[in-house]
């Protein structure tokens, strides 16, 4: 008979303290700090047992473990203990539950010494009992009987731990329906059992929590949308509410089951999940900050509040259910409001559950109303499982069904199309629940009949079999005397498990000391010059000695070369200094590998003693060869475990780019061949295998997990995603760890590259890696991964939440979908999509073609390609650069074929797009300008000589290039003799935006110096020097002799450029103003921000003023674009915007109304051009997609 209880568990502060951020050591008061697995029962010794969940510490401390300098105080309520349940799913969907008891408990006298924290301090500690079993009365009961037995003045018989062991290994599962087990605990007497498996499944909770924080109609709504498997985002300031909560509504799906990610109580640090594209369950603390977070499509339930919230519409319920569904749940929650007006003859249903508080009968009868419901909505389903054997079921037909009998259309029925189409509803025609077991199909069997719907549940037919366990230690210990304890106590610890501790809190408390004592040292220990007579004439144990000695001599010397690198300024060449060289030659000079092995280790103990491993540009380069060179050193010795620590460390380094974004060393070590080498792989794997010291159990959760690490470092390094699915496919396959994981691999990796494209972009390091012609995206670059590495307690809890992401469900029922026949008029449907439904176009077309974020946008304007015989052909045209370095050409005339062409030849990402009449031209972080042919597509010019990445492009009259760049110089070119004219304009900083009047010849440039700068490039002369802001100008625009400007100090300035003063300040602004326009027939302004809001200035008595406000878009509004009679707007929570004025109206700023703007998509777009003239809007994402809004189409 299998145990009731599978763990115990002790959860908090251990001997190794790191925050959160990863940074080691004791930081004080108000940081919160990772949890640690103090202590368990059974032990981790204990073979028979596989060992806990390794998220578990982080997940039952949520928000991580806090220092206090007082425990329990009576007058603190945030100091009082709390119990709460929570519940973990495992990688094969099956869920482990655990009760918890969170309080604070004195911390260790060891671990206060060590790391020097003031004496009766107190933090966070965590009590579980974790099962198998819901049960979660039973084992709250225990739980509490245990806390309080330990902290009662009365003490306990037995010391804690022995109560605890014999709880945990004695007490027995009760057989469901037949038994009951009892068993006491000092003396309190406790039971267990469970009903009978043929009725609801068991649910050990009440339902009453989740009733009354919801009104009907919002529990309705919340029902549905779990149903039909949106993103569900449950919001508390309760721990509790939240697991009861999420579990109540997985019962209430009953037959049907929640296929995807569900963590009903996430913890803090994970926050950032929610963006996950995948549908889950989650729930987070209301004290969580989400701000920073897209929340697109989420349906936000604040439990606390009766809110729900979502930027899409959740499908309503059909009738009749509806209103049947609605009007039996009032009946059950509202019994005065519903039955006031009936007579007392048909009351009889309404006392039954109006004269007593709300009581499992409720919760029953709760759960046969949504049981109802299914039996209802899925009436006569068998009916269209056409194949037995594989559960094929005919959706159109039943839907047609549904449709003549409730005299609805089809395309009414949107929530029910969905719940069909849901993995909930398809694993439910897998598992081809028979009809004996089956509570649907009994149900609807019982309504034809006119039977009671309660009749289909079993009826206690026998007395359930007592089990008595008792212990039989209690009470005879003879002497009488009582345990009590101060703080819970810790358990037993083998020799092994202390001296590690041991060592642990030893380097924690004497590593500084023992850094200066060596760094101090006069002198070094020596190397005999006639090591052959000496080493003859020692002992081994002296010759070993002295082999220790010159080991540290060499690592003390690395460890201060290391920190001087770090020294190393702007001006110096990093691989010309002499610690440098020094470093470089201790790795290559030495056979045994001390030099490598230790200037990785250096790296290592420097980021674990709080270094956040932020390099600049000249460190960045050094670190990198010094790295490679270590590697390819260790890679000839076979030295895995430098290479593995080498791979760790480069994961944790980095610069940053001129985005600010981090770029980090392991991207840039791709040029090594060892990555290539399934050899190399395999033998880190089988390293990986060997450090594991109870590799017996989960085997193949064991194997799967160390496949992920290798696929993480893959990622990093920038693998193609087929050859690193080769090569993890065949060290899986070695290891037959089933199906069921490598579909988890498969997803992990999918996930994890389609992050990498999106974040990075396709980056080419070796040359023919680079396959830009790929159906499917293969990043060369990737973000880092260095959360893992540094924070071990934490990095547990990610990958577990990582791996239910990676679970690609849609994969692991491909068979399912295929199993669904669609009717010939579906099939019509689908076949005739650019056909038939051309009749009724829609106004948003996603263009395909990039694998990589786009990064510019340029409309070609009539102006532009204006020609003796009119506009040419190209004109409305979208060009897009991305960060796969590409140029693409799309002709939004061609619904259905919008591209017309790619143009490659840069290596890096494109940042700046312009055009004319016959050619194109591009900019690029390569820090090249590429002139193109429109006709041809062909590469005419390759301009060089700026220092850095291009940033603006512009194409003048006369065969002239105008060109911008984070190097400071504006530079014109001839395209003919592809030669620089001259560098007309300087700026002390990057230029990150240009505009230039041809018919007067005046340049205005600005950027990160927060200086406007006016020149006059036909007279070769600086005007102005536009001084005010303080910080960045992102935005420049320039009409006449007006420039205006916005910037990151939230502030736009308007400008003379023949006074060259500033003639208004516009600040009303609460972000960086991001764009400007300027209108010309009212000379009013217009400014965009990243606050979201669009203001429009009126131009009145010489001066500005805030005359009206946009709201409609949420996220930085990144394009204004002005016209005559014509304004679009786009922004970065892909929303977009069409303003419209009438030649009648005043010409005033606040005439412009809003004309049409599209529904919102999810995707985070970077940048947004707009055809005016054509009323078109096109929008780039990090996705690598454009979404073009024609708003002219279904007016």
């Amino acid at each position: 008979m299998s145990q009731l209880f599978e763990y115990f568990v002790v959860c908090g502060i251990g001997p190794e303290i790191r925050t959160l951020d990863g940074e080691k050591g004791f930081h004080g008061t108000g940081v919160f700090y990772l949890a640690s697995l103090l202590d368990q029962y059974p032990p981790p010794t204990h073979t028979l047992y596989p060992p806990p969940p390794p998220q578990l510490p982080t997940c039952v401390l949520p928000a991580g473990v806090e220092f206090y300098t007082t425990g329990f105080d009576s007058t603190n309520p945030l100091s009082f203990p709390r119990s709460y349940p929570i519940v973990l799913t495992e990688g094969d969907g099956s869920k482990i539950y655990v009760s918890c008891i969170g309080f604070r408990d004195a911390v260790c006298e060891d671990i206060a010494e060590a790391y020097h924290i003031p004496t009766n301090s107190y933090a966070d500690k965590c009590i579980c009992l974790v099962s198998r079993a819901p049960t979660f009365h039973i084992l709250r009961e225990v739980l509490e009987e245990i806390f309080h037995l330990c902290f009662s003045s009365n003490g306990s018989s037995k010391p804690l731990w022995d109560v605890i062991s014999y709880t945990v290994s004695k007490v027995p599962m009760p057989s469901p329906g037949k038994g009951r087990v009892l068993f006491g605990i000092e003396n309190s007497l406790l039971s267990v059992d469970f009903p009978a498996k043929d009725g609801l499944p068991h649910a050990d909770i009440s339902f009453q929590p989740l009733v009354q924080c919801l009104d009907v109609d919002n529990f309705i709504k919340l029902f549905t949308a779990v149903l039909i498997e949106r993103r569900v985002l449950l919001r508390s300031n309760k721990y509790s509410l939240l697991t009861l909560a999420s579990e109540a509504i997985c019962h209430l799906i009953y037959p049907f089951r929640w296929q995807h990610v569900y963590i009903p109580l996430l913890f803090f640090s994970g926050v950032d999940y929610i963006d996950a594209p995948t549908p889950y369950m989650m729930g987070l603390h209301s004290g969580v900050d989400t701000t920073g977070l897209s929340m697109d499509g989420v349906v936000v339930v604040d439990l606390d509040h009766n809110c729900i919230t979502t930027s899409e519409e959740i499908p309503c319920i059909p009738e009749p259910e509806m209103s049947s569904l609605r009007n039996e749940l009032l009946k059950l929650l509202h019994p005065n409001v519903v039955w006031i007006d009936s007579m007392k003859a048909h009351l009889q249903e309404y006392a039954r559950f109006n004269t007593k508080a709300w009581s499992p009968d409720h919760d029953v009868q709760l759960r046969i109303i949504f049981l109802k419901f299914f039996a209802s909505i899925l009436g006569g389903y068998r009916n269209f499982i056409e194949n037995t054997a594989n559960q094929v079921f005919n959706t159109q037909a039943f839907l047609k069904k549904r449709s003549r009998a409730t005299h609805q259309p089809i395309d009414e029925m949107v929530m029910v199309t969905q719940f069909l189409e849901s993995q909930g509803f398809l694993d439910y025609l897998e598992r081809g629940l028979d009809f004996g077991n089956n509570l649907v199909d009994k149900l609807q069997d019982a309504i034809g009949r006119g039977q009671n719907p309660l009749s289909i549940l079993p009826s206690a037919s026998t007395e359930p079999e007592i089990i008595t366990i008792s212990d039989p230690g209690l009470g005879i210990s003879g002497s009488g005397d009582r345990y009590t304890y101060d703080r819970f106590p810790s358990n037993y610890r083998s020799q092994d498990q202390e001296e590690k501790r041991k060592q642990i809190l030893a380097a924690a408390s004497g590593a500084l000391e023992y850094a200066l004592k060596h760094n101090n040292s006069s002198s070094s220990p020596s190397v005999y010059a006639d090591g052959d007579s000496k080493g003859e004439s020692l002992s081994p144990r002296e010759r070993a000695a002295e082999r220790e000695r010159m080991v540290l001599d060499i690592k003390v010397k690395l460890q201060g070369l290391w920190l001087r690198l770090l020294k190393l300024g702007a001006t110096d060449d990093p691989l010309s200094s002499f610690e440098y060289g020094t470093i470089l030659a201790l790795i290559e000079i030495d056979a045994e590998g001390i030099g490598g092995s230790g200037f990785v280790e250096c790296i290592r103990e420097h980021i674990h003693s709080g270094w956040k491993g932020h390099l600049t540009e000249e460190q960045f380069i050094a670190v990198k060869e010094l790295l490679k060179m270590a590697i390819t050193r260790a890679t000839s010795r076979n030295d895995i475990a430098t290479i593995r620590d080498a791979l760790e460390v480069s994961a944790e380094m980095y610069k940053k780019d001129r985005n600010n974004v981090a770029d980090y060393v392991q991207r840039h070590l791709r040029s090594l061949s060892i990555w290539d080498e399934l050899r190399f792989w395999d033998t880190y794997f089988e390293y990986l295998m060997e450090c594991f010291s109870n590799k017996s159990t989960n085997y193949a959760a064991l194997v799967t997990a160390h496949l992920i690490i290798l696929a993480t470092h893959m990622a990093g390094l920038g693998l193609p995603d087929t050859d690193s699915w080769y090569m993890i496919e065949t060290i899986a396959g070695k290891n037959n760890i089933g199906y069921s994981h490598i579909i988890k691999l498969r997803g992990y990796m999918s996930h994890i590259q389609q992050l990498c494209v999106g974040y990075w972009g396709i980056y080419s390091v070796k040359s023919g890696s680079l396959a830009l012609a790929s159906p499917s995206p293969r990043p060369q670059d990737t973000i880092s991964t260095t959360t893992d590495n540094q924070q071990p307690a934490e990095a547990s809890g990610r990958s577990w939440v990582q791996s239910m992401f990676s679970r690609d469900t849609t994969t692991l029922r491909a068979n399912s979908f295929t199993r669904i026949r669609n009717s010939s008029s579906d099939q019509g449907k689908s076949e005739s999509g650019s056909s038939g439904q051309q009749k009724v176009q829609s106004s948003i077309r996603t263009l395909r073609g990039h694998n990589g974020a786009i990064t510019a946008l340029h409309c070609v304007t009539s102006r532009e390609v204006w020609d003796l015989v009119g506009d040419r052909e190209d004109a409305g045209f979208f060009i897009s650069g991305s960060t796969d370095c590409t140029v693409k050409i799309w002709d939004p005339s061609l619904r259905g074929n919008e591209l017309r062409a790619t143009l490659k030849g840069h290596t890096r990402s494109v940042r700046a797009i312009s055009s004319d009449r016959g050619k194109i031209v591009s900019g690029s972080d390569d820090q090249c300008v590429f002139v193109w042919d429109k006709q041809t597509t062909q590469l005419l010019e390759e301009l060089k000589g700026h220092n850095a990445e291009v940033s603006c492009a512009r194409m003048l009259s006369g065969e002239r290039v105008l060109t911008a760049a984070y190097d400071g110089t504006v530079k014109m070119w001839d395209v003919r003799t592809d030669t620089c004219v001259a560098t007309v304009g300087r700026c002390a900083s990057a230029v990150l935006c240009m505009e230039y009047d041809d018919s007067t010849g005046v340049l205005a440039a600005a950027g990160r110096d927060a200086v406007a700068n006016i020149w006059d490039i036909r007279s070769g002369r600086q005007m102005h020097k536009l001084q005010g802001h303080s910080k960045w100008i992102r935005s420049i625009r320039m009409v006449g002799d007006t420039v205006i400007t916005g910037s990151d100090d939230w502030t736009a300035r308007m400008w003379s450029i023949s006074r060259g003063t500033c003639d208004a300040v516009l600040a009303c602004h609460a972000g960086p103003v991001l764009c400007v326009e300027y209108s010309k027939s009212d000379r009013g302004v217009i400014t965009g921000s990243s606050d979201g809001l669009v203001r429009f200035w009126e131009n009145e008595d010489g001066g500005l003023k805030s005359s009206k406000n946009v709201t409609i878009h949420s996220g930085s509004v990144l394009s204004i674009n002005a016209g005559e009679n014509w304004l679009g707007i786009g922004a970065a929570d892909n929303t977009m915007s069409l303003f419209h004025r009438t030649n009648a109206t005043p010409n005033k700023i606040s005439t412009w109304q809003l004309y049409r703007t599209p529904q919102k998509s999810l995707a985070m777009v970077r940048c947004v051009a707009s055809d005016l003239e054509r009323k078109r809007i096109c929008s780039g994402g990090r996705n690598g997609l454009l979404r073009l809004w024609d708003a002219t189409i279904n007016i």
